[in-house]
């Protein structure tokens, strides 16, 4: 997501992009008891599809 968006602060990217899209539903974590997990990945909810489908 960093490279599409095209940015190179880690901290920014969490702080202002991901975190954010969480906490309003766009994006899940595929392991969302365990946040440090090894394989976690994000994934885009219903309304993140939907958000994508209008672009």
């Amino acid at each position: 997501m960093m490279e599409k968006l095209q940015l190179k602060g880690r901290d920014n990217f969490l702080r202002l992009y991901l975190f954010p899209s969480v906490e309003d539903g766009f994006v899940t974590l595929l392991y969302p008891d365990k946040p440090r997990h090894p394989r976690q990945k994000y994934l885009l909810t219903v309304k993140g599809l939907a958000l994508l489908s209008e672009i």
